[in-house]
């Protein structure tokens, strides 16, 4: 791989010498096998800069890297998109996370409903929330984004859906009077954020969908076939940022 994306959580400044966090230098070392000189990218996931480096004083058990030079970065989405997503089973929730951050999601909560059918407490909550957040690392530094969305911890629905905040909320329904491309749009252009509910395999049930409602989340309607969960999120996640966001 030629100068592959690194994250890791450090303060960068040109000319300083960093060491690799334990997660970047088995990446790079262990996995990729560079060594002395060769270049790598890095980043720290909170500001809008990537910074070019070369590995030094690599050894099997450490290794470090000299900040080259700097760069800003400018391809964060103009449109906040807080996802809401009903956590479903297997691969299913990790692909949902990986594909909804390259398209330029900025906050992702796992959601607890009814039928979404997983089982999570204690150690083993704590560990896929782990999980969960290295997957959007790693989505980062595929796509090139300089800011790392944040995995928030999971939560019932019915807590989300009352949580304060201005952005436009919105449910998927198959029923609903306007599709994406239809939505009055002057909220969503006066505070450029939205919230997106997508339920889990099996739908959210027809209780939470009233809840939903009544918390002023707008139903909105993708499209005349029923979509799987992971697809009903990319889709609406597409959506929004053709009409509102940075894809033309």
């Amino acid at each position: 791989m030629s100068n592959p994306r690194i994250y890791q959580q450090s303060h960068f400044s040109v000319n300083d010498t960093v060491k690799l966090s334990d997660d970047a230098f088995g990446h790079v070392v262990r996995v990729l096998r560079l060594g002395n000189d060769d270049s790598i990218t890095l980043f720290n996931g909170t500001e809008l800069k990537q910074y070019q480096a070369q590995l030094v004083d690599v050894t099997k058990k450490h290794a470090s890297a000299k900040i080259i030079s700097e760069q800003v970065l400018a391809n964060e989405s103009p449109l906040e998109i807080h996802l809401g997503q009903g956590i479903s089973r297997g691969d299913r929730m990790d692909f949902t996370l990986q594909k909804s951050v390259e398209l330029g999601v900025t906050k992702i909560t796992p959601l607890f409903t009814e039928r979404c059918g997983v089982k999570l407490s204690g150690d083993r909550l704590a560990k896929k929330h782990q999980q969960w957040q290295k997957i959007v690392i790693s989505a980062c530094e595929q796509s090139g984004r300089a800011l790392v969305p944040e995995v928030m911890m999971p939560m019932h629905l019915n807590d989300w859906l009352h949580e304060q905040t201005q952005a436009v909320k919105i449910n998927l329904h198959p029923r609903a009077n306007h599709s994406i491309m239809t939505l009055p749009s002057a909220d969503i252009e006066q505070h450029h954020k939205v919230r997106l509910l997508i339920g889990p395999e099996g739908g959210l049930t027809d209780e939470e969908i009233n809840e939903a409602s009544t918390a002023n989340f707008q139903e909105v309607l993708l499209g005349p076939r029923v979509l799987r969960t992971e697809t009903a999120a990319l889709t609406a996640i597409t959506a929004l940022q053709c009409r509102f966001g940075d894809l033309k």
